[in-house]
């Protein structure tokens, strides 16, 4: 008996945090801000990745426009369908996270990377005709919830995505790491002690019953205006 190889991509975590580990950069000293920017758009390029993956809220700004609560509410309940892959070559790609549709593209390029929205059963077909127009990709995965082994699976088999770096909110880097998907963790941590209570954090996960995961340290490199890159390997298992 024979088992099918998992297509799924090798997952990356790259984020930039403060020191107590909040990761959002506006508030902080513009020269700080600044640097930090530029050194995580280097580190990403080193990794020379097939696609980033964020969440909806990450992807609002890139999409131009959102949908009205009316047009949201409008569900399918009928059949399944089928994914969607826009006619044109493809190299790279910006996966977006949003289980009810709620991001109306205004492009389907984001410098350069090709648009694939990951979106659940529930989504109505208007919208997924609203997406083909626009000539964005994308892959149904999960009745309500998007079902996260499914999107990576397929985006690993439609797309022949073999790094993927996951570049998203707490909760959306929370949901991967608590669901087993994330393979390295890449943290530049800035000279920066933040402090500011309820700011989303690198990893968010609601439940008080998730168990936190050992993380064996695979590099570290000291980087330009005091900051640091840290590279963990994330272990399968509890702390000790």
């Amino acid at each position: 008996m024979t088992t099918s190889r998992s297509r799924r991509p090798r997952v990356v975590c790259h984020m930039a945090a403060s020191v107590d580990g909040r990761i959002v950069v506006d508030g902080w000293p513009a020269s700080i801000a600044a640097a930090v920017r530029r050194e995580y758009e280097l580190v990403h390029a080193s990794y020379e990745a097939d696609a980033w993956i964020c969440g909806r809220v990450t992807m609002e700004p890139f999409a131009g426009a959102v949908r009205s609560e009316a047009e949201v509410a409008r569900e399918h309940a009928g059949a399944a369908r089928d994914d969607f892959l826009a006619p044109g070559e493809h190299d790279s790609f910006a996966f977006a996270i949003d289980a009810s549709g709620r991001l109306a593209w205004e492009s389907n390029d984001i410098d350069g990377d090709h648009v694939v929205a990951i979106l659940s059963e529930r989504v109505s077909d208007d919208y997924l005709a609203f997406l083909r127009d626009r000539g964005v990709s994308y892959l149904l995965a999960g009745t309500r919830d998007i079902d996260l082994p499914l999107a990576l699976e397929k985006i690993g088999e439609r797309f022949d995505v073999r790094t993927l770096m996951l570049e998203g909110g707490g909760r959306i880097n929370g949901a991967m790491l608590r669901a087993g998907l994330i393979d390295e963790v890449s943290l530049l941590v800035a000279p920066v002690a933040d402090g500011r209570i309820g700011t989303p954090a690198l990893f968010d996960i609601e439940d008080q019953e998730a168990t936190p995961l050992r993380l064996t340290l695979a590099g570290v490199a000291e980087r330009p205006n005091g900051g640091l890159w840290l590279r963990y390997d994330v272990t399968t298992g509890t702390a000790d």
